[in-house]
């Protein structure tokens, strides 16, 4: 009886395994998560990122990546969100964007000396596919399609910082606050309704003010009934009148 047992529960987590095993080895093929980029891949392209590629788990408040650091991996973020940051004399520090999934992370810096230029940490449960970079430059020079993706990739994102922070510098702290408000609203979370991912004083670092500014202006945009704020949690109540002082500001 009990060898029959044996047996039957031999053959049951061999079949299971098998299982867990194909779903492993589909991950890449079968992953609702593929950026542009992987989707242009042929079939023994993706092998060759599948036989390469591993993931990895961050909670809340853990660094992915450090400012200053050799890059041998490419990661890509699946899932959560990320702050990009610097520092400026290893104390200042400036925050560039946050960053939400199906995003690659510090692409630029394996075109400057493989240094990493910012530091990428978790502001919320996270997972990130990290690739060994000899196996991704190898996809870029043998697939025009994929460097296509990649290179629109690293352009639209700095095009889009850089005109957010030319904008930005010539704005008062009001407007400059309407615009990170809209700037989590519109890209990152597309609602109205959020929670903030960022702290006062990182918002100050972001936009360039003061923590006490930061909190005077979301005090005077609640008073002035534009939004709602219940802890961390933002509501958007007129969204014209903050995109005027985002015009005007």
């Amino acid at each position: 009886m009990f060898k029959y047992l044996y047996y039957i529960c031999y053959i049951y987590s061999t079949i299971m395994l098998q299982q867990i095993n194909d779903r492993f080895n589909s991950a890449c093929e079968t992953c609702a998560d593929k950026s542009c980029a992987i989707k242009t891949l042929r079939e023994y392209e993706l092998q060759l990122w599948r036989n390469n590629y591993h993931e990895v788990k961050f909670r809340k408040g853990d660094m992915i990546m450090s400012e200053g650091i050799s890059v041998n991996q490419i990661a890509y973020l699946r899932r959560g969100l990320v702050k990009e940051y610097g520092t400026i004399d290893h104390f200042q520090q400036y925050i560039l964007q946050v960053i939400k999934p199906h995003s690659y992370l510090g692409l630029e810096s394996i075109f400057d000396n493989c240094i990493n230029k910012y530091s990428y940490v978790a502001l919320s449960d996270v997972t990130v596919c990290f690739l060994k970079l000899p196996v991704f430059l190898e996809l870029i020079k043998e697939n025009g399609q994929f460097s296509y993706e990649i290179l629109s990739s690293i352009c639209n994102n700095n095009l889009r910082n850089y005109h957010r922070f030319i904008i930005q510098h010539q704005k008062n702290s009001r407007g400059k606050l309407a615009d990170v408000l809209l700037y989590f609203s519109n890209v990152i979370f597309e609602s109205l309704c959020f929670i903030l991912p960022l702290t006062r004083k990182e918002i100050a670092y972001m936009v360039g003010i003061s923590r006490e500014s930061v909190s005077k202006q979301l005090c005077g945009f609640e008073m002035d009934q534009i939004v709602k704020i219940r802890r961390r949690e933002i509501t958007i109540l007129d969204v014209n009148k903050l995109e005027q002082i985002s015009r005007l500001g």
